[in-house]
Formats: structure tokens, C-alpha cells, sequence
């Protein structure tokens, strides 16, 4: 089946490409495997310089690639270009930082261990698989793809097939950036050539982003071969807003964290939480700020929302939203996609909500907000916890004790006091339960795919 680019915001087809066949699958497998023999042995220097030509490149076309980005997945072009400058800012941090965060490490006492030095050294696994979602089509695949070629790994991509240019791009960024032929490739392959690819013994690791189908696959297969893998899935992120807060400053940061990227984003709040004492002002502030966002053309600078990456994407959203409503859930605002081209859907806000319905259970991906009503700090801890992801979760108190319950309490990868959950290169992002394992970002994101030896010299 053809490859497809699809501008999401008109329905048209853009450019087909066919997907590989196991010919060039095999010279692309054989390129990294011999790429990686040569390729660990260069300098950290080497590197740096590499990836910083990398990152001036993608300074430099910031524009260009985010009207690709734009077109293939709907994101607003504002959107589009901060990614590409973030991900030049993510080049640039691993660039500078990957000789100390791979420096040798001291184990112990060497006298304890009875030797005259006793060390571990950060040794790169080889050939990584990264299968890659479209909702940051840039940034998902900067993450891995920085750290994992400072640490002397080379990458293989199998980029979601929604997002073929920008799957394109990347190879041919590094390419020109001055990486040695074979360090990234893209391979243009359908779903089920994946498992091939996988079980293929040149292939050390990999590393997932994307919905828990995808996270599960990769991990059965790479289990059955004894493949380290690192995965960050979906996630329903809670956002309590308790009474000591700030909840005009609170209302407007929730429309942000529900509507960032088109409301497709893992670590966009989905939930939100509030207690009773401040829950009519709060829902009056969000459902306003919500009903306020424009939608439209994403090219379009006045645009604050572009449309749903995919048709089934939409589809998705008004199922859940149908299915709450049929079981008594109040629409507050939005919640009827416009007529005409492209798969738009307003900002919408649900309350009443109850565990019946799929969407206190689900995760909503589009602009889809649940508002809940809650007594006291205990029931926003357990209602914030009553799902089975566990990615990010925004708390919003002054009180110091409270901040101390979110932290401690929370079931997630991350607990933001007062702000919005994102992602920074110099903070270790990644979730638990059903939103995956693995770290990535920061030191601990460019261990994940080195081997940790241990050195003992008498």
C-alpha cells in the first residue's frame, strides 16, 4: 500500500510515495551495521560538530520545513516553526553536553573491590530502531535521534506514514549536516514491515513513541529477542486546580495545555480536575477561554487551531464524545465539527462526567476537555490517578503542604506545581503504567541505549 501525504486541512493528497521492498531494506540494514563499526569509534568532537551543523541547517530552513510540517499533519505554522527551533535548541544541548554526561564514572572504592581502578565507561548499543508518531514530527524524532548519535549509535526511522516528508527530511538533514553516510536513514515502510526489521540480529534496540498498539508490539517483539527498548505511549494528564491558586492564571495555561498542537499531544492536560470552592469560577474562565480559540486555516497566522491530523482521528473524537453525552455529560462549549473540507473540531469542554462513559476512561486526542468537581485534596488525588496512563500531571496550589501530596501522590513521570507539563531538553521526560517505560531527554535519555561497563583493573 502506498505511503500518502494528505493535507489535513483540505482532505487533498499531496505526494505518494512507495514503500520499501525487502531489497532495500536489506542495503539499508547492512549500510547501519557497517556504518556503526566505524562510526563509534569517532570523537565526540566529531559529533558535536556534525550535529551543530545540523542544527544551524535547521535554523536556517525553519520556515520551509514547517510548511511541510503544516501540510502533512495540520499544525499551525506558528506551532511548526517553534518545533523546528526547538529542536535546533535540543542539537545544541547534546552537542555541548554529551562528553559529561558520558564521561567515565567512578563505581566505588577501588580498595573495597581489591583493584587499582574500579570505573564505568558508556559504550553505544548500535543499530536503534525508532518508530515515530506524526503529532511532533521534528521534535519526537530530534529526542532520540541527538542523543543517540552523540552517544555513537546510528538510527534507523520508521516515521508514522502520514508524515513521509518530514521522514525525508530528517535524513537528508543529517546527510547534509556531514554525518557519515548510513549514521540516519529513513526507511519508508508500512506497518507490517516492522517486525522484520526488528528481529533483524543488526538491530540493537528501540525506541517507540506513539499509542499503546504500537508500544506493545514493539516491546513483545523486541522481548522475544532480547532487545532493550525504551517507549513513551499515550497518556490522559490530570490538571487540579485547588482553592489557593491562581485560577485566572490557571484557566488560561489549561486552555493552552488542552489545546496545545491541535489538542494532539500526549502530555496535553485531558482532565481537569477542580475543587468545589473554585470550580464555578474556573469552568466559567476555561469554557471562555476554550469558545474564544479560533479555528482555521493552519497556515494562517490568526489561527489558534488547525484541523485533526486524520480523518479517523476526528471520527475518534465524536465517538467519545457521543458516547459520553448518550450517558448524560453536559457539552459546555463546542462539541459539532464544522461542515465543508478538512478534518476540523472545535475546542470542547464535557462535565458531568462518570465512569461509565469511555471518555472518563480514554484518552481524548484532539482539543476535548472533561471538566470534574471535587471536594477536597484526596478526591483530586484519586480521581487524578483513576486512569491507567501515567505520563505528566499538572498541580495548582500555593500551599506548600498540598504541592508536597501532589508530589509524593501523583502516579506519573512528572508533577508540574503551577505550570504546564512540557518537555525540555534538559529534563528527563518519559512515563509509567500504561504510558511506557524509559527515560528520555536529558543525562539519562542518552544512557539509555549505551551499555554501562564496568571496568575493574587490578
Amino acid at each position: 500500500m502506498a505511503i500518502r501525504s494528505v493535507n489535513p486541512a483540505t482532505g487533498a493528497v499531496v505526494q505518494t510515495f512507495e514503500p520499501l521492498g525487502a531489497a532495500e531494506i536489506e542495503q539499508r540494514l547492512s549500510r547501519a551495521s557497517a556504518t556503526f563499526a566505524e562510526y563509534r569509534r569517532t570523537t565526540f568532537a566529531e559529533r558535536a560538530a556534525w550535529l551543530l551543523r545540523a542544527a544551524d541547517l535547521l535554523d536556517a530552513e525553519r520556515h520551509d520545513i514547517a510548511v511541510t510540517m503544516t501540510t502533512e499533519m495540520g499544525k499551525t505554522l506558528r506551532s511548526a516553526e517553534a518545533e523546528a527551533a526547538k529542536c535546533a535548541k535540543g542539537m545544541r544541548f547534546y552537542a555541548e553536553h554529551a562528553p559529561a554526561f558520558l564521561a567515565d564514572e567512578p563505581l566505588a572504592d577501588p580498595g573495597v573491590v581489591g583493584a587499582s581502578r574500579a570505573f564505568g565507561r558508556y559504550q553505544p548499543l548500535g543499530v536503534v530502531l525508532a518508530v515515530m508518531p506524526w503529532n511532533f514530527p521534528l521534535w519526537q524524532v530530534v529526542r532520540f535521534a541527538a542523543p543517540a548519535l552523540m552517544a555513537g549509535n546510528v538510527g534507523l526511522l520508521k516515521h508514522a506514514s502520514n508524515v513521509p516528508q518530514c521522514a525525508l527530511y530528517l535524513e537528508d538533514l543529517f546527510t547534509r549536516a556531514g554525518f557519515p553516510e548510513g549514521c540516519f536513514q529513513t526507511l519508508l515502510i508500512g506497518a507490517g514491515q516492522v517486525e522484520s526489521v526488528l528481529r533483524d540480529p543488526r538491530v540493537a534496540a528501540a525506541t517507540v513513541t506513539g499509542s499503546e498498539p504500537a508500544g506493545q508490539s514493539v516491546a513483545s517483539i523486541c522481548g522475544q529477542e532480547i532487545k532493550k527498548t525504551v517507549l513513551e505511549l499515550g497518556g490522559s494528564d490530570a490538571f487540579v486546580v485547588m482553592p489557593s491558586a491562581d485560577v485566572e492564571r490557571a484557566a488560561a495555561v489549561a486552555v493552552t495545555a488542552r489545546c496545545q498542537n491541535n489538542g494532539q499531544s500526549c502530555i496535553a492536560a485531558k482532565r481537569f480536575i477542580v475543587h468545589e470552592d473554585v470550580y464555578d469560577q474556573f469552568a466559567q474562565l476555561f469554557v471562555e477561554g476554550m469558545r474564544a480559540l479560533r479555528v482555521g486555516d493552519p497556515m494562517d497566522p490568526a489561527t489558534d487551531v488547525g484541523p485533526l491530523a486524520t480523518e479517523g482521528g476526528r471520527a475518534d473524537i465524536e465517538e467519545l464524545l457521543a458516547d459520553a453525552v448518550k450517558h448524560g455529560a453536559n457539552v459546555l462549549c463546542g462539541g459539532t465539527a464544522p461542515s465543508g473540507p478538512g478534518w476540523f473540531f472545535p475546542p470542547t469542554v464535557v462535565g458531568d462526567i462518570t465512569p461509565d462513559m469511555r471518555l472518563h476512561l480514554e484518552e481524548a486526542f484532539g482539543p476535548l476537555a472533561t471538566l470534574y468537581r471535587v471536594p477536597d485534596i484526596d478526591a483530586a488525588v484519586e480521581l487524578a490517578n483513576a486512569t491507567s496512563f501515567g505520563l505528566g500531571s499538572n498541580a495548582w496550589t500555593t500551599d506548600p503542604a498540598e504541592q508536597e501530596r501532589f508530589i509524593a501522590d501523583l502516579d506519573a513521570g512528572a508533577v508540574f506545581i503551577n505550570g504546564m507539563v512540557t518537555s525540555h531538553p534538559e529534563l528527563p521526560f518519559g512515563g509509567v503504567r500504561r504510558s511506557g517505560y524509559g527515560r528520555e531527554l536529558s543525562a539519562v535519555g542518552i544512557r539509555e541505549f549505551c551499555n554501562l561497563k564496568t571496568v575493574w583493573a587490578g
